[in-house]
Order: C-alpha cells, then sequence, then structure tokens
C-alpha cells in the first residue's frame, strides 16, 4: 500500500499507527541486513509518538517515514551527512529544519534515517562511515545517489516514502534507480530554512511509488519558510487535484541521445522511446527538440566553482556540529580535494561561475518560453551499475566525480535552472533492472507535471512491481 492507502486505513480506524509502525519496523529488521539503506533508528520514540493522542491530525497521520541523513535537522536527532566522523560523535540537532517540522505537522512518523553518501556528492551511496546501499532489485549494483538509501528503503517496501533532496539529480538518479517516482521541485517550491539558502542548487521533497503519495506530500510542505529570497509562485489549486485532469494537447520535445555526443545506454535511449510513444497514444504532440544551451560542452567546468565552494561549506559545517574542523583522514578523498580547490578560489572565481549559471538559466529556460510545454529524456546514462564503480583511487581523488560524468549527464542542468523535474519508472531492462525517464517542465509548473504523470501512470501502472525479497 502506497501512503495514502496506509493514512485512509488509519482514518478509518481499521488500523492504529502503531500497527503501521511496527508492520514498518518487522520490515525494516529483516530487509535492511541485505540492502543497506538506514543509518539512525529510533523505533521506541516513534512508537511513543505513534501511540501518542498527540501525534498531529494531518494528511499522513500515523504513516511511517523516514529522514534523509543530510542537512535534514530534527530536534534532538543525531544528524551525520553521510560522514565517518559524524557518525561515531552522532551530533544532535537543537531544531527541527522548516521541512522536517512541516513533515511532522502532516502526521507522519518518523521512524528513522537513510544513507547518504558524504555530504551527498556522488550518485552512489557507499558512505565510508556507514556501508554501502543496495539496489533491492539487484543486490549487487548501485541503488544511486544521494537519496540513496531512501529509494532502497522505499522499493523494498520498508516505508511507503521517504524524504529525498536533491542538488544535481539526488531524488531522481535515485528513483530511476530503485523503479520510483522522484519530483525535483522547483527551487523556491519548497523551504530550506533555517540554515540554507533557496539560491542553491539543492532542493528536497521525497521518493514514493505513486504520483498521488508525491503530489499530497508536495502539499503538505511546500511553502515559503521565514526570510526565503526564492519563492516559486503559489499553485491555483492543491496538486492532489492535478491527478488525473486533463493536460490538453501538449507541445513534448524528446532527447534520446547525450547533447554533447557522448554515448550513453541503449536501454536509457529505448526507455525515452517508451515514454514518447505512450505520451503520443494521449494525444500530445511529440517531437525531437531540446535547448541548444545542452550542447555546450564547458557547462560543466564553468559550475565546478559552485560545487567547489558548496562542499567546503558543507565541511565547515559539519565542522561546527562536532565542535572542531574535520581532519583530512576524517573526509573522503574525493570531498577533501574539491574543498580544497574552493580555497584557493577568489571572489572573482565564485562570482563568475554565478554570472555563468544565470546566463545558462536563462538559455535552457527560453526553450519552454518559446512555445514547448515539457522536455522528455533518459533520467540516466546508463542503468544502475555496480557497487565499487565510483570508489576513491588513492593517486586519483577526482576518479569518482570523473565517472559520474557518464552515469548522470541528464539531471544536474535542471537544478541550475531551477526547474521543477520528475524521474517516471517507465522502463525496465530484461532481467528486470528498472530504467526512468525525465520530464522537465517550465518554471513553477510542477502543476503540469503531475497532470501529466498521472496520465502515464494509469496508461502504464508500475506501482504493483516489486523487487524480490532479499532475505
Amino acid at each position: 500500500m502506497d501512503a495514502t492507502d496506509q493514512a485512509e486505513l488509519v482514518r478509518s480506524g481499521e488500523v492504529t499507527p502503531v500497527e503501521l509502525l511496527d508492520a514498518a519496523v518487522e520490515r525494516i529488521e529483516r530487509l535492511d541486513p541485505a540492502i543497506g539503506a538506514l543509518t539512525f533508528r529510533w523505533f521506541d520514540e516513534a512508537r511513543d509518538l505513534a501511540a501518542s493522542p498527540d501525534l498531529p491530525d494531518g494528511p499522513f497521520r500515523g504513516v511511517p517515514f523516514l529522514l534523509k541523513d543530510l542537512h535534514a535537522h530534527c530536534a534532538g536527532r543525531p544528524l551525520s551527512n553521510g560522514n565517518a566522523a559524524l557518525a561515531e560523535a552522532a551530533p544532535r540537532s537543537k531544531v527541527d529544519t522548516t521541512i522536517v517540522a512541516r513533515f511532522a505537522a502532516a502526521g507522519l512518523v518518523i521512524a528513522g534515517r537513510t544513507k547518504s553518501c558524504e555530504l551527498g556528492s556522488l550518485p552512489t551511496t557507499e558512505p565510508v562511515g556507514w556501508g554501502p546501499t543496495a539496489n533491492p532489485w539487484d543486490l549487487g549494483r548501485i541503488a544511486g545517489g544521494s537519496s540513496g538509501g531512501a529509494a532502497a528503503a522505499v522499493a523494498s517496501g520498508m516505508v511507503p516514502v521517504a524524504h529525498a533532496s536533491d542538488g544535481g539529480g539526488s531524488i531522481r538518479i535515485p528513483a530511476s534507480c530503485n523503479g520510483l517516482v522522484g519530483l525535483k521541485p522547483s527551487q523556491g517550491r519548497i523551504s530550506l530554512a533555517p540554515f540554507r539558502d533557496e539560491t542553491a542548487l539543492g532542493v528536497e521533497l521525497c521518493v514514493s511509488r505513486t504520483v498521488r503519495d508525491t503530489a499530497a506530500l508536495l502539499d503538505a510542505v511546500r511553502g515559503p519558510g521565514v526570510g526565503d529570497t526564492v519563492i516559486a509562485p503559489a499553485p491555483d489549486r492543491p496538486y492532489v487535484e492535478e491527478l488525473g485532469a486533463d493536460p490538453g494537447s501538449l507541445r513534448v520535445g524528446f532527447l534520446d541521445h547525450h547533447p554533447q555526443g557522448a554515448a550513453i545506454d541503449a536501454e536509457c535511449t529505448a526507455a525515452v522511446g517508451v515514454a514518447a510513444r505512450l505520451l503520443e497514444g494521449l494525444g500530445h504532440r511529440v517531437e525531437a527538440g531540446h535547448p541548444e544551451a545542452l550542447e555546450d560542452p564547458t557547462v560543466t567546468g564553468q559550475f565546478l566553482a559552485l560545487w567547489a565552494v558548496g562542499m567546503a561549506m558543507g565541511l565547515k559545517g559539519c565542522g561546527e556540529m562536532i565542535g572542531r574542523e574535520l581532519t583530512e583522514d576524517e573526509v573522503e578523498p574525493v570531498n577533501w580535494v574539491q574543498a580544497e580547490y574552493a580555497k584557493g578560489l577568489s571572489g572573482v572565481d565564485l562570482a563568475t561561475a554565478t554570472a555563468a549559471g544565470v546566463l545558462f538559466r536563462r538559455a535552457v529556460q527560453s526553450w519552454w518560453a518559446d512555445g514547448w510545454d515539457l522536455l522528455v529524456t533518459p533520467t540516466l546514462g546508463e542503468v544502475p551499475v555496480p557497487l565499487g564503480t565510483f570508489a576513491n583511487v588513492a593517486d586519483n581523488p577526482m576518479h569518482p566525480i570523473a565517472r559520474a560524468g557518464a552515469f548522470v549527464p541528464f539531471t544536474p542542468a535542471y537544478n541550475m535552472s531551477g526547474q521543477p523535474a520528475i524521474n517516471l519508472p517507465l522502463h525496465r531492462t530484461e532481467s528486470g533492472l528498472p530504467v526512468g525517464v525525465q520530464i522537465v517542465a517550465a518554471y513553477g509548473r510542477e502543476d503540469l507535471l503531475i497532470r501529466v504523470a498521472s496520465q502515464l501512470e494509469a496508461a502504464a501502472p508500475w506501482a504493483d512491481l516489486h523487487p524480490a525479497d532479499p532475505t
């Protein structure tokens, strides 16, 4: 059952929140030794909350839920950001971030945290401090990252929906790897208060098995927080009212190859073909087309300063959490070298990278302004690769980042442009591995994505597909 159905069981009195939680705990304890999705477990505290008359009467009252172990502060609970030193120290947060408070107000019963790679920097979830998360569809392959723990937990059935975040694809990548719905909201749709800035590349929401769960959770947590400076335009109506709504006949462009000419997996190309045929069958006008700005091979290099400075700030924040600076041997090499690179940058270097981001954002968004409604691409450039593919190499600390370029050529652009993009699990390999499709809308148009996603979900249902029990 998805979260919407579980919440209805509680509302109708068929089950109690404690019964739902106990069932989730049983699944976690049985499945997680093979999958490795969780870091911290708060089962006793969650039972107390589930049994309390003070459990908020929100739309997801009583539904068990997991927070990603990255940036999502929960008052009185530990947070590691995927770092080994913080995993050992387990520093406890003093306040809830705004989105965590909204999850709680929605009635979700938070039972623990899911793994992230260290500071969310890679498209896999294999943090040194916690060990790898395996893909439930093939335990020898990656679950994606950085929200791989969340996606593996949902795909395997531990919980129906879980918190996820996305600074370069980290909702969409694991959603693709695990056969889930993964919506990256528009920049400024969901507050990052009180510690992070909405002008950053990252956004937060969830991974789920159904479009309706994603729509309902977006309704529950959207909107600005105190001091937000980027605020997406409010929707005309709740997002759940877009489910099944007629989007009309849309002009849809598709990109089924690498925009800069590099090779991608044939299964990823095939996934776009599946989506294009489905959309045509639904009455949309589908043709090849994409923003020319995606073809610029210098784009990644232009933004290196932004990513490096973000890493340096992330490590600085980790040090503040434990009361001292982290040392080189406490940080994974791929992240340490990025932070060290940032120390050599000037204010002009950062301003130059920021200006390049502005030009790129305007160039990409102009394609939608010119009359296109949606863009369909592969979510990934490859099917889920074996665990260890992005491992640190002693004499080449940037190897994981360089290798990631072939795996994720399609997702980071829309963090830079601020647009909403959704992964839908529309294709499978012969062996059953999920292969996702990314659909991108104009800034602020999550409503359109949800309408079309619900159309596709009805035309090619996926929620009843489940991986084999690893036990």
